[in-house]
């Protein structure tokens, strides 16, 4: 069994990640940490996690955690570098949720998250969590960098054509959608019902997101030139889901038949990539509650442009699912161990 604590629990990826832990086989989860809960059980918070109800959360002390195998790191921005380089100091894992550790440059992160990084030395120690890409990084790591929901969203169909070297024209344009619940439990007055309900809006649009560094940082390790992307996000008056919608213009012409055998020889042994035939687009229903990621792509203007898009559960594939993916590759399991690939149907 693999001891685990879950830390910062109480929020959307802590708590998804104790209901898929209670279907995993080897997850033995001992500690769940919140601050503002502390001292009360799992089940007055979230009576349908049946396997945890009498699980008392604590509050966060590296006084009291006990050696575990693992931490999963569920807190916020800039809060989850101080505990990492804390609890690495033990013999023990981490996966880590926020920010803190995605951008191999410190610059970048200081850049796009506008605070200064205490612990530097370990973001070049930490494997980046996008599980299919790199994964011999991901299994001899101590720390592991969970991506964000919208880079995973954007940089699974990406990579793989920059890998190809397609003649693409550096700069792409993303236009994605998410579900309520990727702003957090507590979104603030963007998150509240009677604002979101019945409508559809976007928010930091062109470069002013601070996923951007991060999806450029990885793109430009594939790509000959560097990658400038136009990103704008939309949020959807629907629970969960990312949908991303990529256009690409072609140098020279590229036929659907080259994407497709691309996209297929990239992702033919992963279990959690589902590539659509030619001109077939991916719906959200399709992937919600499911660890996937469905791809699918058209091409037009003579085959001088494309258009992708992809579709992710954003608590899942965009956060708790991958980690707990990327748990079973630190621990040797088959990756599918205790996540979903089927989505939910109504």
């Amino acid at each position: 069994m693999i001891s685990i604590g879950v830390i910062g629990a109480t929020g959307y990826t802590g708590s998804e990640l104790l209901r898929l832990l209670a279907f995993h086989p080897m997850a033995d989860v001992q500690v769940v940490t919140s601050e503002s809960s502390s001292g009360q059980r799992v089940g007055e918070h979230f009576p349908g996690l049946y396997r945890y109800h009498d699980l008392v959360f604590t509050k966060l002390s590296r006084e009291k955690l006990p050696e575990l195998n693992l931490f999963f790191l569920c807190l916020p921005h800039g809060a989850a570098m101080e505990w990492t380089e804390k609890l690495l100091d033990r013999p023990t894992r981490v996966i880590d949720l926020s920010a803190d550790f995605r951008l191999k440059s410190v610059v970048q992160f200081e850049k796009w998250y506008e605070q200064p990084h205490s612990a530097p030395h370990l973001c070049q120690q930490a494997a980046y969590g996008l599980t299919e890409i790199y994964r011999e990084e991901i299994h001899q790591a101590r720390l592991v960098a969970n991506p964000g929901c919208y880079p995973t969203s954007v940089l699974l169909p990406l990579i793989p054509l920059l890998r190809a070297k397609l003649p693409i024209d550096p700069q792409i344009i993303v236009d994605s959608k998410s579900g309520v619940s990727g702003a957090g439990r507590n979104p603030g007055m963007k998150g509240q019902f009677v604002v979101v309900n019945e409508n559809f809006s976007a928010y930091k649009a062109g470069r002013a997101h601070r996923h951007v560094g991060e999806m450029e940082e990885k793109l430009n390790q594939f790509s000959a030139k560097p990658v400038q992307l136009i990103f704008t996000p939309h949020l959807l008056p629907v629970n969960r889901g990312i949908l991303s919608t990529i256009y690409l213009k072609f140098k020279t012409p590229v036929t659907p038949n080259t994407l497709h055998e691309i996209f297929k020889d990239a992702y033919r042994e992963d279990n959690f990539i589902r590539i659509l035939p030619p001109g077939e687009l991916p719906q959200l229903v399709a992937v919600r509650h499911s660890n996937r990621c469905d791809i699918g792509f058209l091409c037009l203007n003579n085959n001088q442009n494309a258009i992708i898009v992809s579709c992710i559960d954003n608590l899942l594939k965009g956060a708790s699912g991958q980690a707990i993916q990327n748990m079973n590759l630190l621990f040797d399991l088959p990756e599918t161990t205790g996540l979903p690939l089927e989505g939910v149907i109504s």
